[in-house]
């Protein structure tokens, strides 16, 4: 057995060679040690900082506080809002007229191009504007809301340095470390206000609106227009001027542009769906010219079905009315007008002594009487 192969060798026996010994070792029985093979069973534990990633409550290794893991996941399907052809339409008719409009203000060529119109958290892109930069929040007065203009660092040096007369081809300078001082703000406003201008012209076909300018500020923290987590769309224009040039975005939150979204989801300016002006005209003209049955009913009254049930030929039934009351025309089961009884000729005739009724139930009226007959 081999619980014999353990015991103490017999000193009769004479000693094992290499070989003997080796195979000796072979045929003894495995032992199995049962702590370490329980430990392999036993799934290991995760750390608290392996967890924190996991759920991505851990800070990302920029310091800006990147999330990653399940955060990142969910964050990854901020927005996804409909899309709205009109807006593109608009912001592609600004781009015209700022090409215009800033070749005249700089006294030099600008190629305006859009960059793109995507839908962003409007503390995300708060979070995302690199400093130094200039930011002005305007008000959209008939919408009773405000947007947001971001011209980036490298725009504004160049917008400055072209406006201050520096040379052409060069990089504009870049000073870091200090405030714009009152003149470059006042040369910015102006840039600003030339973009407003060109944006109320590009939306005026569709709904007139103006925009004042707020307030101009220079940290992001002040410009609080909206909830950090609310949608807003961020329209990417890029300037470019000889070699220099940078970014402007031009933020409007959905709540600022929601009185006008019925007109924004539509392909075509005055797009009216379902209508044909041709085809109205026609259908107008073929009414007025239908032929409708008109009665006159000079009296109207109510008895019992048992007495109606027991009319016989030559049986009188009096009526309320004399020989000069006014009897009722109608239309089917609506009162037009009222008239008189009398005879031209040999024909009864009925003089209208009475303005025709116009119906007051409109269009929008009869269609919702048909979609809630219960109402």
């Amino acid at each position: 057995m081999a619980s014999n192969d353990l015991e103490a060798p017999d000193k009769d026996k004479a000693p094992l060679t290499p070989e003997g010994m080796a195979a000796e070792w072979a045929a003894m029985p495995d032992i199995v040690d049962e702590s370490s093979e329980t430990e392999a069973n036993i799934d290991r534990l995760m750390t608290q900082d392996e967890i924190d990633t996991m759920l991505g409550f851990s800070i990302g290794d920029d310091g800006r506080g990147g999330r990653n893991g399940i955060q990142a996941i969910v964050d990854s399907g901020s927005v996804t809002y409909e899309r709205l052809p009109m807006l593109e339409i608009i912001f592609e008719r600004l781009v015209r007229l700022l090409s215009t409009s800033l070749r005249n203000l700089f006294s030099d060529n600008v190629e305006v191009t859009l960059e793109g119109i995507r839908s962003v958290r409007f503390g995300d892109y708060i979070n995302s504007i690199s400093l130094p930069a200039m930011l002005a929040v305007f008000r959209a007065e008939e919408w009773d809301n405000f947007g947001l203009v971001t011209i980036e660092s490298a725009l504004t040096y160049s917008v400055l340095d072209t406006m201050l007369g520096g040379k052409r081809g060069q990089a504009a300078s870049r000073v870091d470390g200090r405030p714009f001082t009152s003149i470059e703000m006042s040369l910015l406003r102006r840039v600003i206000g030339v973009v407003l201008g060109d944006a109320e012209a590009a939306f005026r076909p569709l709904s007139p609106v103006n925009f004042k300018i707020d307030r101009i500020e220079s940290n992001p923290r002040f410009v609080s227009i909206s909830r950090p987590a609310n949608a807003a769309i961020r329209v990417e224009l890029r300037f470019d001027m000889e070699g220099r040039g940078g970014s402007l975005h031009l933020l409007l939150p959905y709540a600022t542009i929601e009185p006008i979204r019925e007109l924004l989801l539509e392909s075509f300016m005055g797009e009216k769906l379902g209508r044909d002006p041709i085809w109205e005209n026609h259908l107008a003209t073929e009414v007025w010219q239908a032929d409708v049955p008109v009665r006159c009913v000079l009296h109207e009254c109510t008895m019992p079905l048992k007495r109606v049930m027991k009319l016989e030929i030559g049986d009188t039934l009096m009526f309320d009315a004399r020989p000069d009351s006014v009897a009722s025309l109608r239309c089917g089961d609506f009162i037009v007008s009222e008239g008189r009884i009398g005879r031209v000729d040999d024909k009864i005739a009925v003089q209208v002594v009475s303005p025709l009724r116009r119906s007051k139930t409109t269009m929008a009226a009869f269609d919702t009487s048909h979609l809630n007959p219960a109402s």
